[in-house]
């Protein structure tokens, strides 16, 4: 059996392929397990002092805090609010762009495209401190602002993708019917290319939660600046691995859990597959239900 792009392996091929994986993950593993375990022993300063590893309960007592707890959420809580608040703009700036770029008229399209390629170019951060010193917005909508433009352009270059993949026909049927251009494409073209999109347009919401972590520099009050900066100033250099720890465990916990949606929804609406890869067939037609002359009508007529 083989496959458009490579031949499909064989026995010796998936074990050999099998034995890799479980040796790298062993490798992988046990270079994990001996990182910790370093981290794990007691250091002797320059001046003959011991310091404890930093896996000693001395450098974890501090989260027998609440309050720390609670400042963990709350930048947790502000993280999520610019996220939340940019993915909305970030939407309709990325509607507006793709209806923009593939208009008809010249003078509409070719104005979006720089300024889209415009933006896409920008470094986020240098978007964020050019709105907060311009526009005197606050760090918080600073953020906002960048964040949305950023992920609204490349939202609008997926959803125009999708647009473009779409059969001509679709298009047709919806101005032989009557609908003018730009209904035809919100009712007809949108939706179909916003759903084969989709898993595109929450990954890229990903990446905009990990990008939050900018707003740092504008001096938002967001996860990284309560942990890492924030307490780890107030209580000491002493805990600062541990912050560290932590606030990669919060960070890694929502950013996969978007991941995991991001491919639920990918499985749901990717075509469905079975076993070997090939598509579902179809469920078999009770003869109860069929008319033989029917059939034979369709057999006759080349159908």
């Amino acid at each position: 059996m083989t496959s458009v792009l490579y031949d499909v392996p064989g026995p010796k091929a998936r074990a050999r392929s099998r034995a890799i994986s479980v040796l790298g993950i062993v490798l992988i593993v046990g270079g994990i397990v001996a990182l910790a375990v370093v981290l794990g022993l007691p250091k002797t300063s320059a001046n003959g002092a011991v310091q404890p590893g930093l896996w000693d309960a001395s450098r974890w007592d501090v989260f027998n805090d609440v309050q720390v707890w609670r400042t963990l959420g709350i930048g947790a809580l502000n993280t999520l609010r610019m996220a939340g608040v940019a993915a909305v703009l970030a939407l309709i700036i990325g509607v507006l762009f793709s209806f923009g770029r593939g208009s008809d008229h010249a003078w509409v399209r070719v104005p979006t495209t720089v300024v889209l390629e415009f933006f896409r170019g920008m470094p986020v951060l240098l978007m964020m401190l050019f709105i907060l010193l311009v526009f005197s917005t606050g760090s918080f909508w600073a953020g906002v602002a960048a964040l949305a433009v950023y992920n609204g352009a490349i939202i609008g270059e997926a959803l125009r993708a999708g647009i473009k993949a779409l059969p001509s026909g679709q298009r047709e049927a919806g101005l032989a019917i009557g609908l003018t251009p730009i209904a035809t494409r919100f009712r007809i073209e949108f939706p179909q290319a916003f759903r084969q999109m989709l898993p595109i347009i929450i990954a890229q919401l990903v990446v905009l939660l990990k990008d939050t972590s900018l707003a740092f520099v504008v001096g938002y009050n967001e996860l990284l600046r309560s942990g890492n900066y924030n307490l780890s100033q107030f209580f000491g250099n002493r805990y600062q691995f541990s912050f560290f720890f932590v606030v990669l465990a919060i960070y890694l916990t929502m950013n996969l859990s978007l991941s995991w949606l991001a491919r639920r929804i990918a499985k749901r609406t990717g075509p469905q597959t079975g076993k070997l890869g090939k598509p579902d067939a179809a469920p078999p037609i009770d003869p109860n239900l069929v008319d033989p002359r029917a059939l034979g009508a369709q057999s006759r007529s080349g159908l």
